[in-house]
């Protein structure tokens, strides 16, 4: 098992400290692996430094990182700006994902999220109630599912 591999089996298995010092050492023993990067940006995440995260994820990003690493990390960047505050950068990156992947509806709902905190509740909740109407499998949402779609983006229109 190498190194990179190890890291990632301490993280699973919730050795976390481990796993970043190990990741930390990896980034300079091996510093254009976008791997190495990505992995500590989500350790960093999952031990709830998230502004140390942030560094982690754009390295990985700029080295190219590809494939599902590719699409975690995006939704990861995206997710560590919104719980900071950063609700414009967290937008702005998850559009990016949802442009680039958008069959992942994962983006949406944290998309929808961002753009809740910036207070732009009638896209948020078109976001939501759309995916809603394409995704759940409940027999009453599903009677609904045209309703719920026609309304979505029409929930301040009254009518006559």
């Amino acid at each position: 098992m190498n190194e990179l591999a190890k890291a990632i089996k301490l993280r699973e298995t919730g050795k976390l400290e481990e796993a970043q010092t190990l990741l930390l050492t990896l980034t300079e023993q091996d510093p254009q692996n976008p791997s190495v990067w990505y992995q500590c940006a989500w350790v960093h995440d999952a031990m709830g430094q998230e502004s140390e995260a942030i560094p982690f994820y754009k390295k990985s990003l700029e080295l190219g990182l590809q494939g599902e690493e590719r699409q975690g990390a995006l939704l990861g960047l995206g997710s560590t700006y919104r719980t900071l505050g950063m609700y414009i950068e967290s937008k702005e990156i998850l559009e990016e994902a949802m442009n680039e992947y958008p069959e992942k509806r994962e983006y949406q709902v944290f998309l929808a999220m961002a753009q809740y905190n910036l207070k732009e509740y009638n896209n948020a909740m078109e976001i939501l109630l759309r995916l809603l109407a394409e995704t759940s499998v409940d027999s009453g949402i599903q009677s609904y599912k045209k309703a719920i779609e026609f309304y979505s983006d029409k929930l301040d229109q009254i009518w006559d």
